[in-house]
């Protein structure tokens, strides 16, 4: 998006042979009030976009708060296939996505015929399928679940049960791990989260000896080895909340800091450094979304989220799946 120049008349910039309000937090709460609009935002997005938002979470609350509101429109600060899911949800509604480039590495590298053709090699097999994927891919599973939950749906089918879990197989191995089940995994990753420097991070507790390190499931082994605690998105948002302790790194999106030193000023937090000299760290997809692309957003009513009725009513079914597991 490139800045062009400005215009006194009325105090706004020109962004792409748009006018952009200088005052843009106002624009947006007006636009939302006008369209009867819910924005809705995952904690890796920008801070600003965090702090305009009516509802800030993870994939399992969003996919819930979708699920709910009355909202004329919902506006999802997040990436493709979160705003897929909102459709599959209300898809009388209209959802936009203030970019259609923000994809996900897990969604982009399980492709619909190719995970089609993996799971035919396992007649019988369990289909549980990691949020992150295209609505292609979650009209092919059983099931559908969320860092948060995904290890209360794996414990759900019998212990005979032959499951395929996809794509993200960091979290796959993190679910052997903890339930002893032998999944079948879909070759998937995180391009954040398996960039975490095993190296760097026992440097940075050597420099920060009181500070606990706490980590996403998708992370490599070898950084979930090290963690104090892994969990969720909201998981790891809680757990700086309830811990006595002053210092944490954070071995996920560099996102969540702004949440949690939101609502503990008095702590620490200290990003867990990638492996190159980099904001590696960062969502190159998330950060795609910006305050300008989200006031167009809402002004041209586009870039709109649109799937074909039987691609929704074939997704929507492993979702409520989920949704119905409290």
């Amino acid at each position: 998006m490139m800045l062009t120049g400005q215009n006194s008349e009325n105090s706004s910039v020109i962004v792409d042979n748009e006018p952009i309000p200088v005052d843009l937090g106002s624009e947006i709460i007006r636009l939302k009030k006008d369209l009867n609009a819910v924005l809705l935002a995952h904690y890796y997005q920008d801070s600003e976009i965090q702090d305009y938002a009516d509802v800030v979470g993870d994939s399992l609350e969003l996919s819930r708060r979708a699920a709910q509101t009355d909202a004329d429109v919902i506006v999802f600060a997040g990436v493709h296939f979160m705003a897929e899911t909102a459709k599959i949800l209300n898809p009388e509604k209209k959802v936009l996505l203030p970019d259609l480039e923000a994809g996900c590495s897990l969604a982009e590298g399980c492709p619909a015929p190719e995970f089609r053709e993996f799971i035919g090699r396992y007649p019988g097999a369990k289909v549980v399928s990691y949020i992150n994927c295209s609505a292609e891919v979650k009209a092919l599973s059983d099931i559908i679940c969320t860092s948060s939950n995904a290890e209360k749906i794996v414990r759900q089918f019998a212990g005979d049960q032959e499951i395929i879990f996809a794509p993200d197989r960091n979290l796959g191995k993190y679910l052997i791990k903890k339930t002893g089940r032998d999944l079948i995994l879909w070759q998937g990753s995180c391009i954040v989260h398996e960039t975490f420097s095993e190296r760097k991070l026992i440097s940075l507790k050597a420099d920060y000896p009181q500070a606990l390190l706490i980590a996403h499931p998708e992370c490599e082994e070898a950084i979930l080895s090290m963690a104090d605690y892994v969990g969720s998105t909201s998981g790891l948002l809680r757990y700086v909340q309830q811990s006595p302790s002053r210092q944490f790194i954070i071995a996920t999106e560099a996102g969540i800091i702004h949440q949690m030193r939101k609502s503990c000023p008095a702590k620490e937090f200290i990003p867990a450094p990638p492996e190159e000299n980099c904001a590696c760290n960062e969502c190159p997809y998330m950060k795609l979304n910006t305050m300008e692309k989200l006031y167009l957003c809402l002004k041209n009513q586009t870039p709109e989220i649109r799937l074909a009725p039987d691609l929704i009513r074939r997704a929507r079914i492993p979702i409520d799946r989920m949704l119905a597991i409290r």
